[in-house]
């Protein structure tokens, strides 16, 4: 345990020290469990609310077990002081399983931490702060799965919109659940809601695949 929290520690060091972002900022995508070790998955959604539509594309990686990390990137449709704007995501995500659904405890929890960058004409939005997630596989059929979760993050934003800068803490909550029709195809939905966020809609919705290889 000690040697998985000097990891996240490190982990989180290094995404908080680059100007370049590193994902879980821009949605959950997916419950708390982790990838198997030499694990990779690919997935790719479209999310939308009253004032953006954008497309995202994540890829998470496992060197370590029960740590894995992950990158997103995508570009998002922004209806931003009266004109149509194109910004840029990129951002990273690093997390730690701390709890195993079983007897002793009903669901999977992890803990870790997210940075994302945004930026467009006159937007630039850079966010960073420690995340969570908890979800319960319930196992449907052969090899299917249902996993609902529920996901929450701190994150502390910095923002520059039409020259007015502004620093701000925002507190992102996602529930959502991913439909496992197998181990390599996975279809998701999500219900994101932004809470105290000054420039994201209150309420969004996502949907995608998750592709495991």
């Amino acid at each position: 345990m000690r040697r998985i929290l000097a990891l996240a520690l490190a982990g989180l060091a290094l995404i908080g020290g680059t100007h370049a972002a590193n994902a879980q900022v821009y949605g959950q995508f997916g419950g708390a469990e982790i990838l198997p070790v030499n694990g990779h998955l690919f997935g790719g959604y479209l999310h939308a609310s009253e004032h953006t539509v954008g497309l995202l594309a994540q890829l998470r990686l496992s060197f370590y077990p029960n740590v894995d990390f992950g990158f997103q990137g995508g570009l998002t449709r922004v209806d931003f002081a009266g004109s149509d704007v194109t910004t840029v995501r990129i951002g990273g995500d690093l997390k730690i399983l701390v709890a195993k659904a079983g007897q002793s405890f009903p669901l999977d929890l992890a803990l870790g931490g997210a940075i994302g960058v945004e930026t467009g004409d006159d937007i630039s939005v850079l966010s960073v702060g420690p995340t969570a997630v908890a979800s319960r596989t319930l196992p449907m059929g052969g090899n299917g799965a249902l996993v609902p979760y529920g996901g929450i993050a701190l994150l502390f934003n910095q923002s520059d919109l039409n020259q007015e800068e502004d620093s701000g803490v925002a507190v992102p909550l996602r529930l959502g659940t991913e439909f496992r029709f197998s181990p390599e195809f996975r279809v998701l939905a999500e219900f994101q809601f932004q809470l105290n966020d000054d420039f994201h809609d209150d309420f969004g919705l996502a949907t995608g695949v998750n592709l495991p290889f």
